[in-house]
C-alpha cells in the first residue's frame, strides 16, 4: 500500500543545499534508515517529510487517511502532565476509552457513594469493552518500563531531558500511526532498551524513517536505506551491510567513470593545444566538447577525517582504583570497586540507565569525591575526556577560537606539525566554517568540534562518556580506527553494540545496587554470556584488578595475591596492513631515491635543477628512514607476537 510520496523537494541553508530536487515513495512495510555527514541535512529532512518544516520547492504527498508522526530530537510536552499522562495523550478512540476511564476511577474513589460517579465508571468500562483498549494502559506502561522510566507519575518537567526524550518514544510508539518518523531513537537509553526498541520496530506494522548511528540497529532493522551526501539523495534497497556493498560498487563505478573522463579531456586538451581554431562546425563541436569535460568534473568531496594527532607518552603507573563506593542519599550507585589500569587496557563500561556508569567516569577524573576509597593516576597520565554535555562548550566561540584555547598547533602521529585550522579542515571544518559561531553548528558537528578539541590536547587516557550520541557512521568510523593505534588507556561508556564491539576487550558491568562484574572480551561476548533479560542482578560488589575471569566477581584480598595476566599481543588492523605493504613501500622509496641520483648527475651544470633535485632527495631520504624505523617495530612485533604462540 502507497503511504506517501515525496516529489522533487528541495532545501538550502543559507548558501548551503542541503538536499536538492529528492523523489522517492513510501511503502506500507518500508523501514527507511537515512544517513549521513552531520550537518547534511538529515534531521531537516525528516522535518519536511512530516511537514513541520515546508521544503524550498517540491511537494509531499499523504495519502488521505494516512497518518504521520515524528518523535523528534526536542519533543514537546504540556505542562504539569505525567509521563504515563503523556504515553496515553493521543486523540485515538481507544486512548479516549482509556482517558475517560482513568477519569471515571479518580472519581469514584474521590466520592464512593456517588450514582452519577458509578454510572460514570458502568460507562467508561463499555468504551472500554468496545474499543478493546483494556491493554493500553498496560502496554504504555510496559513501554516506558522498558525505555527505563519506572515511575508512571512522575511529572515530565521533572525529568531529565533524556528521560523526556523516553517518553516522549513510548508514546510514538504506542500512539497509532502509518508511518513512524525518529530521529536518533537510540540516544540516551541502554543497551536492554535499545535491543527492545529494535524488536518492537521489526515486528510494527506500517512505514518507518529514522536516523540513527547504531550500525547493528540499522542493519537488522531497515530494509531501505537513504544517504544524503553533498546535497543528493542516493537510494538503496538494502540493510546497512548490504548498503555499504552497494555503496562501494556504487563509487567504483564513478571512480571507472571519472578515469574515462581524465583521459578523454587529455585527448581532447592535446587536440586543442595543437591550435585548432573554431572556424568550422566541426572544430566548434570539439572546443565544446572540451569545455563539456572540464566542466563536468568529479564533486568535490567532503574530505577525509584525519584524527592522527599524538598522544603523550605514558609511564607504568596508569590509574589504580580502590575500595571506590559512591551512594546518592540512600541510593548506592557503585560499593566496593576496585581497579588497575593495565598498558593499552580498552574497557567498555555498560548498565541501565542511572546506573552509575557516567559517576565511575566522573570519580576517575576526579570530578567527584568518592565516599570511600582512592583514585590514584599515574604522573605521566594526561586525561582526554568527552562528556555526553555540552556544558563545557562556549557557544559564543567562534569555531576556530575554541580550537585554539586548546592549542594553537598539534603534532600527529607522524611528527608533522599544523596549525588548529589545518586540523580542523581535517575535520570537515571549511575555513569559512571556522569562523562560524558554535551556537550556529548542527548537534553532530558540536560533538564533532569537542571530539577534535579533546585529541589535540594528546591525551594518554581517554575518558569517553556516550561518544557516538550525535556524531555521523563516517565520524564513528574513524573514531574506531583512531582507537585501535591509540597507545595509550581507554574507558568507554557507551550504548551502541557495535562501537564497544569494535573497540573494548573488557566490560565492566553494573548490576544494579551498587554491584560491579568485569568481563573479559566486547560487549557481544559479555552479552551472550547473560541470562535472558540481561546483566545478572544478582551479582556481588566487585573488585576488579588487571584480567579478571569472564563474568567473575573478584575479592580483594585473593585479587590483591593473584599476578596480573599478561596482555595478549597482536597486530591491529593497520599494522597488518602496514606489515604486508612496508617491504613495497621501501623499495619503491629506494627506487625513486636512485632515478633521483641519475636526474643530479645528468643535471650537473644545472644548479637551479640540482637544488630542485637536492630538496627531493632529502624529503624522500627522510621518508626511508621513517619507513625503516617502522619496518623494524613491525617486525619486533611480529616476533613478540610468535614468541607469546610458542
Amino acid at each position: 500500500m502507497h503511504l506517501l510520496s515525496v516529489e522533487h523537494i528541495t532545501k538550502t541553508y543559507g548558501e548551503k543545499v542541503l538536499f536538492r530536487d529528492v523523489t522517492f515513495g513510501v511503502e506500507d512495510g518500508d523501514k527507511i534508515g537515512i544517513i549521513g555527514v552531520n550537518g547534511t541535512g538529515k534531521s531537516t529532512f525528516l522535518k519536511v517529510i512530516a511537514g513541520v518544516e515546508p521544503p524550498d520547492a517540491g511537494t509531499i504527498a499523504i495519502g488521505g487517511k494516512v497518518v504521520v508522526r515524528m518523535l523528534s530530537q526536542d519533543p514537546v510536552f504540556q505542562p504539569g502532565e505525567t509521563a504515563l499522562e503523556h504515553v496515553l495523550g493521543g486523540d485515538s478512540p481507544q486512548l479516549r476509552a482509556v482517558q475517560a476511564y482513568a477519569a471515571a476511577m479518580q472519581a469514584i474513589e474521590l466520592n464512593p457513594g456517588s450514582e452519577k460517579a458509578q454510572s460514570e465508571l458502568i460507562a467508561a468500562n463499555a468504551r472500554m469493552d468496545e474499543h478493546g483498549a483494556w491493554q493500553l494502559e498496560n502496554e504504555a506502561k510496559t513501554a516506558l518500563s522498558k525505555l527505563g522510566i519506572q515511575q508512571y507519575d512522575a511529572k515530565v518537567e521533572t525529568l531529565s531531558g533524556g528521560q523526556r526524550k523516553r517518553v516522549a518514544m513510548a508514546a510514538a510508539l504506542l500512539l497509532p500511526s502509518d508511518v513512524l518518523i525518529l530521529d536518533e531513537p537510540t540516544n540516551h537509553i541502554d543497551n536492554d532498551s535499545v535491543a527492545w526498541l529494535e524488536g518492537m520496530l521489526q515486528k510494527r506494522r506500517g512505514a518507518l524513517l529514522m536516523i540513527t548511528h547504531d550500525r547493528y540497529f540499522l542493519d537488522r532493522v531497515s530494509n531501505r536505506v537513504i544517504e544524503l551526501d553533498r546535497g543528493e539523495a542516493h537510494f538503496y534497497q538494502a540493510n546497512y551491510s548490504r548498503f555499504l556493498e552497494l555503496k562501494l560498487e556504487r563509487e567504483e563505478r564513478e571512480a571507472a567513470s571519472e578515469a574515462k573522463r581524465q583521459n578523454l579531456l587529455r585527448n581532447e586538451l592535446a587536440w586543442i593545444r595543437r591550435g585548432a581554431k573554431a572556424r568550422t562546425t566541426k572544430q566548434k563541436a570539439r572546443i565544446d566538447r572540451f569545455e563539456a569535460l572540464k566542466a563536468a568534473g568529479p564533486k568535490a568531496t567532503d574530505g577525509k577525517l584525519d584524527v592522527s594527532v599524538a598522544s603523550t607518552r605514558l609511564g607504568k603507573k596508569i590509574l589504580e582504583a580502590e575500595g571506590l563506593a559512591k551512594s546518592y542519599g540512600d541510593r548506592a550507585l557503585i560499593r566496593n570497586f576496585s581497579y588497575i589500569a593495565v598498558p593499552e587496557d580498552r574497557v567498555g563500561i555498560v548498565g541501565p540507565n542511572g546506573s552509575g556508569k557516567s559517576t565511575l567516569l566522573k570519580l576517575i577524573a576526579g570530578r567527584l569525591e568518592p565516599d570511600a576509597g582512592t583514585v590514584e593516576l599515574g604522573p605521566t597520565v594526561k586525561l582526554g575526556w568527552f562528556s555526553q554535555e555540552r556544558e563545557e562548550m562556549d557557544e559564543s566561540l567562534r569555531v576556530i577560537e575554541y580550537i585554539r584555547e586548546a592549542a594553537e598547533q598539534v603534532k600527529t602521529a607522524d611528527g608533522t606539525t599544523i596549525s588548529a585550522g589545518q586540523m580542523l579542515e581535517r575535520f570537515l571544518f571549511s575555513p569559512t566554517m571556522q569562523w562560524t559561531p558554535i551556537a550556529k553548528l548542527s548537534g553532530g558537528e558540536k560533538r564533532r568540534l569537542q571530539l577534535l578539541r579533546v585529541l589535540m590536547e594528546a591525551p594518554n587516557v581517554l575518558l569517553l562518556d556516550e561518544p557516538t550520541n550525535d556524531l555521523d557512521i563516517a565520524t564513528l568510523t574513524v573514531l574506531e580506527d583512531y582507537l585501535d593505534d591509540f597507545p595509550g588507556v581507554v574507558f568507554v561508556v557507551s550504548h551502541d553494540r557495535y562501537f564497544l564491539d569494535r573497540t573494548v576487550e573488557k566490560i565492566i558491568a553494573f548490576e544494579g545496587n551498587g554491584a560491579i562484574t568485569l568481563h573479559t572480551g566486547n560487549y557481544s561476548e559479555y552479552a551472550e554470556r547473560q541470562p535472558s533479560g540481561g546483566a545478572s542482578s544478582t551479582a556481588a560488589p566487585a573488585s576488579l584488578k588487571g584480567n579478571a575471569a569472564a563474568g567473575q566477581t573478584v575479592d580483594n584480598a585473593k585479587a590483591a595475591d593473584q599476578p596480573v595476566k599478561e596482555r595478549t599481543l597482536k597486530m591491529s588492523y593497520k599494522d597488518q596492513k602496514d606489515f604486508e605493504q612496508i617491504d613495497d613501500w621501501i623499495a619503491d622509496a629506494e627506487a625513486e631515491l636512485a632515478r633521483i641520483a641519475e636526474e643530479m648527475e645528468a643535471a650537473s651544470s644545472d644548479s637551479a635543477r640540482l637544488q630542485e633535485l637536492a630538496a627531493k632527495q632529502q624529503e624522500l631520504e627522510g621518508k626511508l628512514e621513517t619507513l625503516m624505523d617502522r619496518w623494524t617495530e613491525l617486525n619486533e612485533l611480529a616476533e613478540r607476537i610468535a614468541a607469546q604462540k610458542r
